[in-house]
């Protein structure tokens, strides 16, 4: 198999996938459940969002179990990177795009997608990799340490209770500034282009099933999820109170 991946790594991908997924399904169901005005039209949005989140990880899985994205059969391909942009900026705009995307994020309390990254420390497993020499330190330090913080710090804001929106603002560009930061340190320290670092030990592994699901759906994902949460935070900002309490309702 590409990579050969270690056996933890199936098992921990299997977590993540369900944490991942249970995750962001609560917040459109609990969303749509909530909401008091369009109720109807909610409804639609949370079973389209619902049914093009399926698809959309069930076409990550086919081509990333079909060895797809492997690095090492074609360098110079930015499959991974157009995983990573497309789903996210098409994800986004269709969703926001919608009438009944207002009334559905309002739904949701700013808790339930604060805690909802609460799967991001899945991420410390690139920690392990790097320990286990199957992962170049360069790219596994940041985005593992990153991730891991980024997951502990929101289920941290979560329990200390009430929350300015500073707070939660500030923990949302420092999780999407983790992302960046980890996909650029997966760019040039993966065979390819934009390769600059990691050269004795390429950083093959992250393009190889199951761990190239995390940057083909749980990236651009949680890319999403920190651009909603920063909208609901400036309709907050515009409608509600300064103070945000941040308990799951």
């Amino acid at each position: 198999m590409p990579g050969n991946p270690p056996d933890y790594l199936f098992a921990t991908d299997a977590i993540g996938r369900f944490a991942t997924m249970s995750a962001v399904l609560a917040l459109l169901w609990y969303g749509a459940g909530n909401v008091r005005t369009d109720r109807s039209a909610v409804a639609r949005l949370a079973l389209t969002a619902s049914a093009v989140l399926v698809l959309w990880f069930a076409v990550a899985y086919w081509l990333g179990a079909a060895n797809f994205f492997w690095a090492g059969a074609n360098p110079l391909a930015p499959t991974i990177a157009l995983a990573i942009i497309a789903p996210t900026i098409l994800g986004a705009w269709l969703f926001l795009r919608s009438s009944a995307a207002g009334p559905l994020i309002d739904a949701i309390p700013l808790s339930w997608f604060v805690a909802a990254q609460f799967y991001r420390v899945i991420g410390g497993v690139f920690i392990w990799l790097w320990i286990d020499g199957r992962l170049p330190w360069q790219f596994a330090a940041p985005a593992g340490i990153g991730d891991v913080l980024t997951g502990v710090l929101a289920v941290w804001l979560v329990i200390q209770g009430p929350v300015t929106r500073k707070a939660a603002r500030a923990w949302n560009w420092f999780g999407a500034l983790d992302l960046v930061i980890a996909v650029t340190m997966g760019a040039i320290t993966s065979p390819g282009a934009a390769q600059l670092l990691a050269f004795d030990t390429p950083n093959l592994l992250i393009s190889a099933y199951p761990l190239v699901l995390i940057p083909t759906f749980i990236v651009p994902l949680s890319i999403i999820l920190h651009v909603l949460c920063l909208w609901k935070l400036r309709r907050m900002a515009a409608h509600g109170p300064s103070e945000v309490a941040i308990q799951a309702a």
